[in-house]
């Protein structure tokens, strides 16, 4: 048994997992604005809730860059006194088992590959849409980090006047058309011609940004994660309907896009990062 951490500026999630299975969870909200101290004690606590002589290891999966080496986050989102927090040290001095640290995103794409959509390739990029975009790229069978794993932040790569994290996540939505993508998701659902234009210029949009991931990796499998891969049926026709004017039509045919269907991906990966 391995417990699993997926970090949020929103919540903390701690996860006890068997397997392919989370077994037992303790959520609570992250109090990100208080001091590094204050968050990992509540972090250490969560843990403690779930541990048992079985478990093995600790992975964790943050919204930052990672030495993930030496298990260092540097810099986490919406959580501004985590400058740089030697998390693997300090977590196997408290709890005495092998701790593994990575980005977010790279969990996600781990766990897809291991245990969902993504089962059965050699080469998968995990794509998460939500508040922002982040990705983790799978070559040969195993995880490509960079530089404190860096690779992979194609949300950064120039778009339009903006880059595709602006105009393929949720910022689309709020900062261009006004409201939430959910309220948008529920009028289109109900037939409203305004809302399924908007979805049309998402996917649309996130055409653009699967070329980007094709030209760039062109991976067997594109599994989209994250909140707005709920909503993939909104966006899925506009989006294969960009990729026909990919240069290479076989490498679309070749590969799978679809969503994740696999409940705690992210969490699933994290525990998997003490076997990688």
């Amino acid at each position: 048994m391995k417990i699993a951490i997926d970090l949020g500026g929103t919540n903390m999630r701690v996860g006890l997992t068997d397997e392919a299975k989370v077994v037992d969870t303790v959520i609570e909200p992250c109090p990100a604005k208080e001091s590094e101290e204050v968050v990992l004690s509540q972090l250490k606590r969560q843990i403690a809730q779930l541990m048992r002589p079985e478990v093995t290891g600790i992975g964790v999966g943050v919204p930052s860059v990672v030495d993930y080496k030496q298990g260092i986050v540097y810099n986490v989102a919406n959580i501004p006194a985590w400058k740089e927090v030697h998390l693997k040290d300090i977590l196997e001095k408290e709890f005495g088992v092998r701790v593994a640290v990575n980005n977010d995103a790279n969990c996600f794409a781990l766990g897809a590959w291991r245990y969902g959509e993504g089962q059965g390739t050699s080469d998968m990029v995990g794509l998460t849409m939500g508040t922002g975009i982040g990705s983790g790229i799978i070559i040969g069978g195993k995880l490509y980090n960079g530089v404190n794993t860096g690779a992979g932040e194609i949300g950064s790569l120039p778009f339009k006047d903006a880059d595709y994290e602006f105009y393929c996540s949720s910022r689309f939505f709020s900062q261009l058309h006004g409201d939430t993508g959910a309220n948008f998701g529920k009028r289109a659902q109900a037939g409203d011609k305004e809302a399924i234009a908007v979805w049309q210029e998402f996917g649309q949009n996130v055409g653009e940004l699967i070329k980007a991931v094709l030209f760039t990796y062109a991976p067997e499998a594109i599994i989209i994660g994250g909140g707005i891969a709920s909503a993939f049926s909104l966006f899925e026709a506009p989006m294969r309907q960009a990729l026909e004017s990919f240069p290479y039509p076989e490498n679309v045919a070749a590969t799978r896009i679809a969503p994740s269907t696999l409940p705690n991906a992210a969490m699933l990966g994290a525990a998997s990062l003490i076997d990688n």
